[in-house]
């Protein structure tokens, strides 16, 4: 097995949500809670930040290449090169949290979880192409990474401080979800389980924040592989490059590297020759200005 190498050491605070950029072959991720936004070019083998504002909890890559931007107060923004689109200002009730994990379905909406407000559990919301957004499921511990089964029959989410991942039933033409079941739960002392995707033989690849690993479990929920990290706060994993076989892993604590590991806060690359696919693009109706 090939040991996880880090590709960026750019010790984050919170790296999270990678993203495979099909349209530019480059890598996106977020520093969560330092309000950055970053890209990497395997090419030239070079990364930059691009952006530097409020929190962006999670973001989805748009069919034109723009990225959707989803942030604190349930804001929700278009960035393209640095340009700035307001698509939702504010959501009333989220004023006090901010979004979490988020992903684009096959029609190009987005589903996209919050943080528990200060008097509530989270949500998971579905942002519909044509810009209105509704919740679609509520008392959630912690939304965080989610998924598609190969056949988009079924829906995966994650509740971090539940140790569970859920599945759904999924209908693409209406976008509804329904008959929510345990697909995995994890052991109480490793951790909590963290983001998530899909690989093309239809197995799930979850990160383990303050578990130091990264699992790939069976259809069924079956554990069938774990991969150690040097760093505790394994966040999220995506896969990319030209055949999707190259998979970028996540991390958090570049803050404190002597407690959380010496890999804290880096960007991972490996390659097991498991093959991904690529996420969906969301096609959110963006306003002229």
């Amino acid at each position: 097995m090939e040991t996880p190498e880090i590709l960026i050491d750019c010790q984050c605070e919170n790296a999270e949500g990678p993203l495979w950029h099909p349209i530019e072959q480059r890598l996106y991720w977020a520093d969560i809670l330092a309000g950055h936004l970053f890209r990497y070019d395997p090419v030239t083998r070079t990364h930059e930040q691009i952006y530097s504002g409020e929190p962006v909890g999670g973001f989805t890559i748009q069919a034109d290449g723009s990225l959707l931007l989803f942030k604190a107060r349930g804001a929700i923004e278009c960035w393209s090169e640095g340009k700035l689109t307001t698509l939702i200002p504010e959501l009333p009730e989220e004023r006090e949290t901010r979004f979490n994990d988020v992903i684009a379905d096959p029609v190009g909406r987005v589903f996209c979880g919050t943080m528990p407000a200060p008097d509530r559990d989270a949500r998971i919301y579905r942002l519909d192409t044509d810009g209105s957004i509704s919740i679609v499921i509520e008392g959630i511990t912690q939304a965080n990474g989610m998924g598609f089964t190969r056949d988009r029959q079924h829906f995966y989410y994650t509740d971090s401080p539940e140790q569970k991942i859920y599945g759904c039933d999924y209908d693409e033409e209406s976008g509804s979800l329904s008959n929510q079941r345990v697909v995995i739960a994890t052991p109480p002392d490793q951790g909590e389980p963290d983001g998530m995707t899909v690989d093309a033989e239809g197995y799930i690849w979850s990160a383990r924040w303050d578990g130091g690993h990264l699992f790939r479990y069976a259809p069924d929920g079956t554990e069938v592989l774990r991969i150690p990290f040097p760093a505790k706060k394994v966040t999220s994993i995506t896969f990319g490059g030209e055949d999707y076989t190259d998979m970028f892993v996540t991390t958090a604590g570049g803050n404190n590297r002597e407690q959380e590991g010496s890999g804290a806060g880096a960007v991972f690359h490996l390659n097991l020759g498991i093959q991904g696919v690529p996420e969906f693009l969301s096609q959110v109706a963006v306003p002229e200005e």
